[in-house]
This record gives structure tokens, sequence and C-alpha cells, in this order.
């Protein structure tokens, strides 16, 4: 071989040599590129993998989260777009109602206490005013199923949901959004934040969400007078970090000028559960309710500091919140003696929420979980106290007020038993006492308790209610395994108990009727499941079976024949079913998610009768025991039996820095059972809703614009029901379409 021969080989080997990094590089990076990315968690109140979690876990974020609020939806658009979750509320904007595995509480009352927590930004939002706070510059929600009682606390027996908003870093970031659609439909969304020196930065976050009134009154011929909303909301977040110490600021508030849930009288007929000729989503009849408004406001702040030790970290949670607000509602729906159909008697009602203060304290030591094990040892204290004031056009108004006083310590750790398999373990006491009296009553020309002074005229007196005190300790514990079958696929099992606390319900009040008790529930769950990341982490599989019993179950008789709102607790509740969550990049250009989920539920008490409806145009197949109806064995209310969801989104590239997307997400929901008893005109069933977003995203400008459509196929779903005056119902929102603009800074 001649000596050129000889050189061009070299440099041919040291080419492939020199290239070989470079491609495996190229290719890791492709790789990476091609996969989906990993959700970081903190369902245990520490980061982690959320396919490493030995716990039942849903994440939402970015283009799936922005999509269903695109139109200005509360938190209730959150139903059926995760398995086995679903949220409702017959209190428009305020006060929803979350359910997990089938699991929640169809109270109404501003004081109804929930098996299903949530927390925002590491802080419990205990009264469902705080609950329905807006979601704006959100980072993940978490859907955390089953009971959480160790970490928690109690009424999580359903589990949790799980808000993270972003948060103030050393760079600057922003972000604007604005939407326009039908109904006068405006939203502004925004966010900015950057460094104010090397140790201290900030985050501003601010969200208008406007819908004007595009709902007429037939009754008094006004027109568009209901149905919009003002919303607006802002957070200010500091940020102090140096060194091992951090310290996050948290300043919140809220603002809200809306209409509260449009009750529709008479919209089903006897023996059906389908919407009648009475039925007209633009139009109602009232004569009462002020054009139901609602007003409701709210303010909080809450600092987190977090300092770093040898080994381990020390952090304190501290939290304070305030809310008020009113909404009224004509309840009937439409008018006596003249409907739609036969209405009775006139129902409306006012519900004041007066002075809510909220007060919680976290205290928590962790390790850094670097040898093989973790552990996390804290205490928590909460403390509220608000007002319900309820007036009703017969009774008057009459005040109660409720205080709740609680106070945890708890503990957690993990351990790796070998490679491929780690033991979790925590345990909690809490104790929770709750006070309950009567205030103000004030009877308007009618009551039911009266005497005669021999004169012939009736005296209303005003009934001497005690005050009512009951307080309870429980024990939550939970115990999970978690084991690599590979590298991409773990599975895990877990058993984990929780409670509920006690409850007092004074809504009766209001009616002349005396206050209800509930004894604390228990539930004990029992799960297994697999999460898996598969085809080159192109598929991500998650699959959970669970199995729980609740004893006591805490449950809530509502309207009826009884036309009350009384706490009962039967003897037993249990729930079977499984989830699915999917998600799969199919092509560089296409990715699916889907979900389905299976609730079966079913109330165990031999002997615990309700009063059905008070209309008499219900039909009711329950077994009937003087008068009332048998509830064993019937599924809990507001139950959906199948949840089932999914998106799809199709990218087409344009130019080098551009592409064309289709976005469509369908959510369904199976049949569900609205009240305790069991009748064919409240048991809704097949309901579904679709969305799609078409538009362009320009990666080197970072804008994108899109026309969007949220229930586009314009479905009419019965949501909820009032029963005991007329077969009165509330449904979902109308189809809006529009487009919307987001521009992001860097």
């Amino acid at each position: 071989m001649n000596t050129l021969n000889k050189a061009l080989v070299a440099m041919a080997v040291q080419a492939a040599l020199i290239s070989s990094p470079l491609l495996a590089q190229e290719q890791q990076a492709k790789k990476e590129a091609q996969a989906l990315e990993k959700i970081q968690v903190t369902a245990q109140k520490r980061t982690q993998s959320i396919q490493e979690v030995p716990i039942s876990i849903a994440a939402l974020s970015g283009e799936r989260f922005d999509a269903i609020f695109s139109a200005g939806d509360d938190v209730q658009a959150l139903a059926n777009r995760i398995p086995g979750l679903y949220a409702e509320s017959s209190n428009g904007r305020v006060a929803p109602r979350f359910y997990i595995r089938g699991l929640g509480n169809s109270d109404f009352d501003l004081a109804a206490s929930q098996p299903v927590s949530i927390i925002m930004d590491d802080v419990v939002m205990e009264n469902v005013i705080l609950k329905s706070f807006p979601l704006f510059d959100v980072q993940r929600v978490e859907v955390i199923r089953g009971p959480q009682g160790s970490l928690f606390g109690r009424n999580t027996t359903a589990g949790i949901v799980k808000f993270d908003t972003a948060k103030p870093g050393q760079s600057f970031d922003a972000y604007v959004k604005g939407a326009g659609g039908s109904y006068g439909t405006l939203n502004l969304e925004g966010a900015v934040g950057n460094a104010i020196n090397d140790e201290w930065s900030f985050r501003l976050s601010g969200l208008s969400q406007n819908r004007d009134d595009w709902i007429s009154n037939a009754h008094t011929g006004e027109k568009d007078v209901m149905g919009g909303f003002h919303e607006n909301a802002a957070r200010l977040q500091l940020m102090y970090e140096n060194n091992d110490f951090s310290a996050l600021f948290n300043l919140h508030t809220r603002d809200l000028d809306g209409t509260a849930s449009i009750f529709r009288a008479n919209a089903v007929s006897k023996g059906s559960n389908k919407l009648n000729a009475n039925y007209d989503r633009d139009t109602v009849s009232y004569d009462k309710g002020d054009n139901n408004f609602q007003k409701y406001r709210s303010h909080g702040a809450s600092l987190k500091l977090e300092k770093g030790f040898d080994g381990f970290s020390l952090t304190s949670i501290t939290a304070y919140d305030t809310a008020d607000g009113r909404g009224k509602g004509d309840i009937d729906g439409g008018v006596a003696g003249t409907g739609p159909g036969f209405i009775p008697f006139d129902a409306v009602t006012e519900d004041r929420l007066e002075d809510l203060k909220q007060f919680t304290q976290e205290l928590r030591i962790a390790s850094e979980g670097t040898r093989g094990y973790d552990w996390q040892f804290g205490a928590f204290y909460f403390d509220s106290s608000f007002g319900v004031t309820s007036i009703d056009g017969l009774y008057g108004a009459s005040t109660v007020y409720h205080d709740n006083y609680t106070w945890a310590i708890f503990g957690q750790g993990s351990y790796d038993l070998s490679d491929k398999l780690s033991l979790t373990g925590g345990l909690r006491y809490t104790y929770d006492e709750k006070d309950f009296r009567v205030g103000a009553q004030n009877v308007d020309g009618f009551c039911l308790i009266a005497d005669f002074n021999g004169d012939g005229i009736m005296e209303c007196q005003i009934q001497d209610y005690q005050d009512i005190n009951v307080d309870d300790g429980q024990v939550s514990w939970e115990l999970a395994l978690n084991y690599n079958l590979t590298d991409d696929t773990s599975l895990f099992s877990r058993v984990a108990s929780g409670f509920r606390a006690q409850t007092i319900q004074g809504r009766n009040v209001a009616f002349e009727g005396a206050p209800t008790t509930a004894d604390a529930e228990t539930i004990t769950s029992f799960e297994v499941g697999m999460k898996s990341d598969l085809l080159d982490d192109t598929l991500r599989l998650n699959v959970a079976v669970f199995y729980y019993e609740i004893d006591d179950i805490q449950i809530s008789a509502i309207g009826g024949e009884a036309q009350g709102n009384s706490l009962l607790n039967a003897d037993k509740g249990v729930g079977k079913g499984f989830e699915v969550d999917l998600e799969f990049l199919a092509t560089d250009n296409l990715t699916l998610t889907a979900g389905y989920g299976l609730s079966d539920t079913e109330l165990q008490d031999a002997d615990q009768t309700v009063a059905p409806c008070g209309s008499g145009q219900c039909t009711v197949v329950d077994r009937m025991v003087n008068g009332e109806a048998l509830i064993d064995g019937n599924p809990f209310p507001q139950s959906p039996k199948q949840i089932f969801n999914f998106t799809a989104r199709y990218a087409v590239p344009m130019g080098d820095d551009g592409e064309f997307f289709v976005f469509t997400d369908w959510a369904f929901q199976g049949e569900t059972n609205l009240f305790l008893y069991d009748a064919v005109e409240f048991r809704t069933k097949d309901n579904f809703e679709g969305g799609l977003r078409i538009g362009y995203e320009n990666f080197s400008h970072d804008y994108s614009v899109a026309l969007f459509g949220r229930n586009i196929t314009d479905e009419d779903n019965i949501k909820g029901a009032v029963d005991f005056n007329n077969n009165t119902v509330f449904v979902n929102e109308p189809r809006i379409v529009g487009v919307e603009f987001k521009m992001n800074f860097y």
C-alpha cells in the first residue's frame, strides 16, 4: 500500500471513530425528541416520576389542559376528562362538587363536607367556595385516586385533585393569551416573571373571564338577562433563594359577578329522562330569584419556607384564606300556577357565605432520599370559621355558624428492599372538632311552630336550638409495594385507610327543622396496578384495579318530599372498578391519549330509606317502605359508572419554523343516578361533549393562533335536578366557538 493510500485509510478510520459518538448522540437526541415527556408529580410531597409512585395518578397539563378551558369554563370542566374524576354544581361557578371513583357528596349547601380534597399550591381548600378558585397559569393538575389519609389527612377518602401553578424563576418568562367567542365570550390571561436580583424573583399572573347574558326571561319579557359572568383573578408570587434556603410568598385574589345555576321547571316528563318541550336553552320563565345572580370574592396568602440541612430538609407552609359572597335562585324554575308544567308553590332561596376564614400550618422534615430510603415526618394545624345565611320566600332568614379545628401528626417512609422492590408505609393521627350554633332567625309571615293567645291570632315562635359540638380522633395508614418488572414497567399494590370527619349540617334550620349530624366515615381501599413506558418511550400505559369499603358512609338526603337537607350514616358503601390511562406518540405528527374508568358503587343498608320526589311526577323503582324509598343496593348519587375520554393531535410542518395542527378532545359519561333513590326521570345516560382546535403555531416567534369550539355538537346534557316541587333540572354549558391567540416571551 502506497503512502497516499495509507493516509486515506488512516483518515477514514479517524473519521469513523469521531463520527461514531456524534452519530450516537444524534440518534439519542432524535429518540428523546420522539419520546413522551417525563411527568414529574408531588403526590407524596416530594418530586418523583409519575411512573415511580405506587398510587393511581393521572396528570393533566399543556395543550390538553388549555383546550378544556379555552372558552372560559370553570373548574367543573375537568369532569370526565380524567378516568374516575367527575365534577358538578348546582351553584353555578362556585361550590363545585368533586367525585373520584364514584365517591363524593351531592350536598349543595355552602357548609357541605366533601371526600375529595382540593390542594392548590400545597394548601388545602376546604370550603366549597375556596375549591372553585379559577385556574390560570397552571403548571400541572394531578388527580390522585384513592384515600390519601396518611400524608393529607381527613376528608380525602376518595382522593385528591392537586393544582400546581407556575413558579418564579431567575430567567425572564412571560405569556399573553386572549380569546373571543360566541355569547360575547372574552377571556384574557397572562403572566410575567423574572429575576429581581440574584436572590429574588417574581411572577405575576392574571385572568379575566367574561360572557354576556344570553338567557331571556319569558315571564317578565326581559331579553338576555341571565347566563353571563365576569370573573377576575390575580396571583403574585415572590421567591427568595440563597444557597440551601428558599421562601415563596403567594398572594391571590378573585372576584366573581355572574349567574348562578339556571333551574328549568318540568324539563323532563314522568317516565322519561329526556328533555321535553318545556326545555328551551335560551329561555326560562322566572318570577323570583332576581335573575339568579351570584357575587363572590376571595383573598388569600401563603408562605412556603424550605431550609436544607445535612441529609434532610425542613419545610413550613403557612396559609390564610378568606371569602364571602351571596347567590340567589328561582329554585322551582318557573312560576307557580303558570308553569312550565305544574308548579304547586314558589321556591326561591338566597344563600350568603359570611366572613369565611381559614388558617393552615404545616411543618415537615424530609430526608434527601439518596441511600435507598426516604422518610418524612410532620405536623398539621387547621382552623376555620364562617357563617351561612339562608333566606327563603316563606320562612325568612336564618344564620348558622360553623367552626372547625383540626390538628395532626404524620410520617411516611420508603425503603428499597432490593434493586427492584421498594416498600412505602405511612401513618397519621388526626383530631378533628366541629362547633355549630344558630344565630339570627327572622320569620317572614310563615312558620311551622305557633301558638294561640286565645285571640285567634297565630304567633310564630323561634325554635331554641342547642349548640352542637362533635369531635373525633382517627388513625389513617397506608402500605404499598412497587416492583420494577423491567426498566420500562413497574407493578404496584397498595392498601390504605382514611376517614371523612364527623359533619354538622344546619341548613334545615332555615326551614324550621333541626340541624343534623353524621359520624365519621372510614374507608379501607385495595388497589393493584401497572405502569409502563413502551415502544421506546412512545407509548405510556397505566392501569389500576381497585376495591374499597366505607363503614358508616355519610350520605345527604336532599330535597324529596321531605324538602330538607339532612345528614345520615348508612351502614356501608362499596366500590370496585379500574382505570386505564394511555398516551401514544403514534408518529412524529400524531399524538393520541385515551382513558377509561369503571366505578361500580353500591350502598349497603338493609333499613335505610329516604323520601323520594315531592312532585309526584317521578317513577321510583326502589321498594317503598312506609312511603319512603329503600336505597339498599343503589349506586352512590352522582357516580358515573363509566367515564371515557379521548384526545388526538395531528400536526403538519409549515416552513422551517411552524406547524399547522388539529386537536380534538372528547369525554363520555355513562349511567349516573342523580339522587340516593332510583327514579327513571333522574337517571342520566350516555352524556358526552367534544372539543376542537384548528390552528397554526410558530416556533421561532413562539406564538399560536387557533379556532376553537367547546361542546361542538351542542349537546344538552342534564347535570343535576331538584325534586321536591316539580321535575326541575339544570344542564351543561352551550356550544361556544371562537378564536384564541397566545404568545410566549423569553
